[in-house]
């Protein structure tokens, strides 16, 4: 999925709540939706959605990278953790 196609998805999911044709909790199920499949299917040919797991906090955290090295860069700094222990899987 590309980046227009989830933000047309999520605008979709805005109007029908707007609407009233959905609730905040089925809004927030679309929306979480489109931003899991976007990570997933992510479309940029030098870039890979990395998903951490291990112990807590860093388990389940997921980022974009160029390789697996900015993957764990990035994964520290966003749980400001330079010696959190994780493994990485490549989504």
């Amino acid at each position: 999925m590309d980046r227009i196609s989830a933000l047309r998805n999520v605008e979709d999911a805005l109007a029908d709540f707007e609407a009233g044709e959905s609730d905040l909790r089925e809004t927030e199920e679309r929306v979480l939706t489109v931003l899991r499949t976007y990570a997933t299917e992510f479309e940029d040919p030098d870039l890979s959605a990395y998903r951490a797991t291990g112990a807590d906090p860093a388990d389940g955290v997921v980022v974009v990278a160029e390789s697996e090295a900015d993957a764990r860069a990035r994964v520290a700094d966003l749980l400001d953790a330079e010696q959190l222990e994780f493994d990485l899987e490549t989504m």
